[in-house]
C-alpha cells in the first residue's frame, strides 16, 4: 500500500471517530440545551447590569428643566421687586404636549418650591392648573435677585416622582446674601424648633424636628398635605432637590393631632453643606423653620494591617542531627 492510500484511509478513520462523537454527543446533550448554554455565555458577557452598585450615592434631582421625557416650560412671572402679577408654567410631556393628568402626592396634584438661590425667601405654594394644562398662582416678588422654581409632581402616566427647575431673575437693587452658618435650631413665631439626626452620602439616614413653646412640648401639630409636617432640603450651590418622606402613620383625619416630633428619612447625594426648611401647622397656621446641617460623605476605610506570615519550618535533620 502506498504513502497516499495510507493517508487516505487515515483520514477517513479521524473522520468516522468524530462524527460518530458528534452523533453521541447530539444524543446525550440536545440541541436546545446547547443552545442554552450558547445563548447563556452570550449574554452573561455582553448584557448590561441595571443594579446600583452598593454604596452608591443618591440620585441628584431638581438641576434640570427636564427629566424622565418631561420639560418645564419658561417661567411667566413679574420682573421687579413689588410688581403684581402671576407665577406660572406648564409641563410638557413626553407626546411634546401640556400636561394634565397628574396623581396626588402629599394632598396635592404639583408643588411648587421657590427659593432666592441662596437660599432665602423660601416659600412653598400650590398653583391651581388650568384646562390647558398651565399652572399658576398670584405673585409678588420679596426682593431682588435671582430665584429658582421647582416643580415637583407625579405625572398619572408614569407613577414617578420628578422634580423640575427653572430660574427667575428680578431687577432691583440686590443686597449682598448673608452668611449661613451651620444651625440645627430656629425660632418661628415663638416656637423653638431643633433637628436632630446627621445627614450622609453613605446611606438614608433619619432627622427628627422637635417643636416646643416656652420650654414645653407642642403636642397640637395639625395635618398638613397629609402629614405633621413636611422637609425640603437643598443642596448649597446648585440647589439639587433632595427627596425626603415623612416617616410613622398618616394622620387618620383632620381633626388628629400630633407632637411634638416628627421623622423624616433622606439620603444626600454628595458631602457638603444643605439648607434645610420644615413646614409645620399649629392653630390653622403653616410655619417654616430653617436649618443648616453639613452631610458627612461614606467613612474612609482603614486599611488592615498586613497579615504576619508564618516562620519557616526548619530544615529536616538526618538521624545524626546533621543538614
Amino acid at each position: 500500500m502506498n504513502t497516499a492510500t495510507r493517508l487516505a484511509l487515515y483520514g477517513a478513520a479521524l473522520v468516522a471517530i468524530f462524527g460518530a462523537a458528534f452523533v453521541v454527543a447530539a444524543a446525550v446533550v440536545p440541541d436546545r440545551v446547547a443552545r442554552d448554554w450558547t445563548t447563556s455565555a452570550e449574554h452573561t458577557a455582553h448584557a448590561p447590569t441595571t443594579t446600583a452598585p452598593a454604596g452608591a450615592a443618591a440620585p441628584v434631582r431638581g438641576v434640570s428643566i427636564a427629566a424622565g421625557g418631561y420639560a418645564l416650560t419658561a417661567l411667566a412671572a413679574p420682573n421687579r421687586v413689588g410688581e403684581s402679577g402671576e407665577l406660572a408654567f406648564t409641563i410638557i410631556g413626553p407626546d411634546a404636549r401640556p400636561v394634565t393628568g397628574f396623581a396626588t402626592s402629599h394632598d396635592k396634584q404639583l408643588h411648587a418650591i421657590v427659593v432666592a438661590t441662596d437660599g432665602s425667601n423660601y416659600r412653598h405654594v400650590h398653583p391651581t392648573m388650568g384646562a390647558d394644562g398651565r399652572w399658576s398662582l398670584p405673585w409678588q416678588w420679596p426682593a431682588a435677585g435671582s430665584y429658582r422654581v421647582f416643580a415637583d409632581f407625579v405625572p398619572a402616566a408614569s407613577d414617578t416622582d420628578i422634580t423640575l427647575t427653572s430660574t427667575v431673575t428680578v431687577a432691583g437693587e440686590v443686597a449682598p446674601p448673608a452668611a449661613r452658618p451651620v444651625s440645627s435650631t430656629d425660632e418661628v413665631a415663638g416656637y423653638q424648633v431643633t433637628l436632630t439626626g446627621d445627614l450622609t452620602s453613605a446611606s438614608t439616614s433619619t432627622v427628627t424636628a422637635r417643636i416646643t413653646r416656652d420650654g414645653q412640648p407642642v403636642t397640637t401639630l395639625e395635618p398638613y398635605l397629609g402629614a405633621y409636617g413636611h422637609l425640603v432640603a437643598l443642596r448649597e450651590g446648585d440647589l439639587a432637590y433632595l427627596h425626603v418622606h415623612p416617616e410613622g402613620a398618616a394622620p387618620a383625619g383632620p381633626e388628629q393631632l400630633s407632637g411634638p416630633q416628627v421623622q423624616f428619612a433622606t439620603a444626600a447625594p454628595t458631602p457638603g453643606r444643605y439648607l434645610l426648611y420644615f413646614d409645620f401647622k399649629v392653630d390653622g397656621q403653616v410655619h417654616t423653620a430653617e436649618f443648616v446641617l453639613n452631610a458627612a460623605g461614606p467613612a474612609a476605610s482603614t486599611p488592615s494591617a498586613p497579615t504576619a506570615s508564618p516562620p519557616p519550618a526548619p530544615a529536616p535533620t538526618d538521624a545524626h542531627g546533621g543538614h
